[in-house]
């Protein structure tokens, strides 16, 4: 399997992984510049060389994995035998330069209601990179999806009466946003939510007043407060106002965006030299 290839297979499974690309090259080096290789937590695509070299570089690569790093390192390997190294010595006598790209599993966010405003939200959210699940239990308003291809998310549309048979099926994580065209069909999708404590965080479409009423019905339901309360209603940025379809969209895709991506702290990494 290529490294593409490999790219692909993991990104489709939702299993993390680092790329390492030998970048540069000073002397004699078991493999040229340019050179890739994948690795997942219990596989490998590809080489860089064997050795020494390789398994430094695998184990760097799998500590990325574990911490869950997002943020690309380089690492400089000497080929010297002459310095003690952890998996046996290499003489090549060169210098060789990596840079080490985590490829993590994309973020997933599912619509339940492709409506005047979920379209809208679809259309935004497709140009991002993640896993998208558009369901709608009338399948004519799928038909209209076709106006976000090309998109660079990966779109999974399906119609479906009962919204639970999605919701038991999403990846762990999944950011769920519940607007569909009957608040009866929101009601159920809100109780059935909140059965999956794996979601993500989930968001409701509507007015405070109906919000109240839900908190009421689903406290009934037999949900204690603090569960109810994972639930957000209404959604979007406040200091985003306006009723038009594509206003509310930008205000709940913005909200969710702000949830999804963090801000960072700020740190600065320091390239990591070894010897070998």
């Amino acid at each position: 399997m290529s490294w593409i290839e490999a790219v692909t297979a993991l990104r489709l499974q939702r299993r993390p992984a680092v790329m390492l690309t030998i970048v540069a090259v000073r002397g004699h080096a078991p493999r040229a510049a340019g050179t890739k290789m994948v690795i997942a937590d219990d596989e490998i695509f590809g080489t860089i060389g064997g050795g020494n070299l390789e398994m430094t570089a695998m184990r760097r690569a799998r500590e990325m994995i574990g911490c869950g790093e997002q943020e690309p390192q380089s690492l400089t390997l000497r080929l010297n035998d002459k310095t003690p190294a952890t998996y046996g010595r290499q003489c090549c006598g060169g210098e060789v330069s990596l840079l080490l790209e985590p490829l993590p599993v994309p973020q997933s966010v599912a619509i339940f209601g492709v409506g005047n405003v979920g379209m809208e939200l679809a259309r935004i959210l497709s140009r991002h990179d993640l896993d998208l699940y558009l369901t709608d239990s009338r399948p004519e308003f799928l038909d209209e999806l076709v106006v976000l291809k090309p998109s660079v998310a990966r779109v999974h549309a399906q119609a479906a009466v009962l919204g639970e048979q999605i919701l038991s099926s999403l990846p762990a994580g999944t950011h769920v946003l519940i607007m569909t065209h009957d608040h009866a069909e929101d009601f159920h999708l809100c109780d059935a939510s909140l059965r999956h404590l794996e979601l993500g965080s989930i968001g409701l479409i509507g007015s405070r007043a109906k919000w109240v009423r839900f908190q009421k019905n689903l406290g009934q339901s037999g949900h204690a407060p603090e569960l109810i309360d994972r639930i957000d209603c209404p959604i979007g940025l406040p200091e985003i106002v306006g009723k038009d379809p594509a206003v509310i969209a930008v205000s709940v895709a913005a909200h969710l965006l702000q949830r999804m991506n963090p801000e960072p702290l700020t740190h600065h990494r320091r390239p990591i030299t070894a010897a070998i």
